[in-house]
């Protein structure tokens, strides 16, 4: 059995899903006023929460996409070593 990779569309496909990250994006909750009522507090900290949350996926992502592109690259240098080995 043979794996190959192809490694010019895999990049591509990372761009792709790069992009697609680029593009994500969440707008802040509106000012709600001087309201303070205990559910509107309690609205405001879950969507600070919500908010907090989609970085923090963002930020994994980004790492995730970064990590892959590395070992497609390393084991495109470690395929073009072989055969010229």
């Amino acid at each position: 059995m043979t794996i190959k990779l192809d490694h010019a569309d895999v990049i591509k496909k990372l761009e792709a899903v790069s992009t697609a990250i680029g593009n994500l994006s969440i707008s802040k909750m509106p000012d709600l006023g001087k309201n303070s009522l205990d559910t509107t507090e309690k609205w405001e900290a879950r969507e600070e929460e919500i908010q907090t949350l989609i970085s923090t996926y963002i930020k994994a992502l980004n790492k995730n996409v970064k990590d892959t592109k590395s070992n497609v690259d390393l084991l495109k240098e470690q395929d073009e070593s072989i055969i010229h080995s």
